[in-house]
């Protein structure tokens, strides 16, 4: 499947559609105080750079990356639509955000993600990438529910 990935100013109807259901799954899944996903409103925030993947116009995946200091960044409200789970599309922004980081300089990217079943196709996704599990950075707390990982970029 050939994916079009381009920064994009979250402002079309099926962008926000698919961050309302990521932060709605993210809800369903984590406790309130451990949901970490960012609103539109936050993602539009200066540091911060949005992206979509579509293949012939449809909307297939949603990432951000977001500038946590001059030499690191992290990645942020990275969702598949579902119709396209398993087919490429969360490997497809999650390689565009890689290639964004490394062009900037970042010496290293970090996430945040549940610990819940529901995560380990997102866990399987990092790892296969080189990410691994690390200890929180930034306000993150890691615990029952929320895991850092982190991938050496340098």
């Amino acid at each position: 499947m050939q994916f079009t990935i381009a920064p994009d100013d979250l402002t079309s109807p099926d962008v926000l559609a698919l961050l309302d259901l990521h932060l709605g799954r993210m809800h369903q899944w984590s406790p309130a105080g451990k949901v970490h996903a960012l609103p539109a409103s936050q993602l539009r925030q200066p540091g911060v750079s949005f992206y979509t993947a579509r293949v012939d116009g449809q909307l297939a995946a949603v990432g951000a990356l977001k500038a946590l200091d001059a030499v690191s960044g992290e990645i942020k409200s990275m969702r598949a639509e579902d119709h396209f789970l398993g087919a490429g599309a969360g490997h497809a922004i999650l390689l565009a955000l890689l290639a964004e980081a490394r062009a900037r300089g970042y010496a290293w990217i970090g996430l945040e993600t549940g610990r819940h079943g529901a995560f380990e196709p997102a866990h399987r996704l990092y790892r296969s990438h080189g990410f691994r599990e690390c200890p929180a950075f930034a306000d993150y707390v890691s615990d029952d529910f929320s895991v850092c990982m982190r991938l050496d970029l340098t």
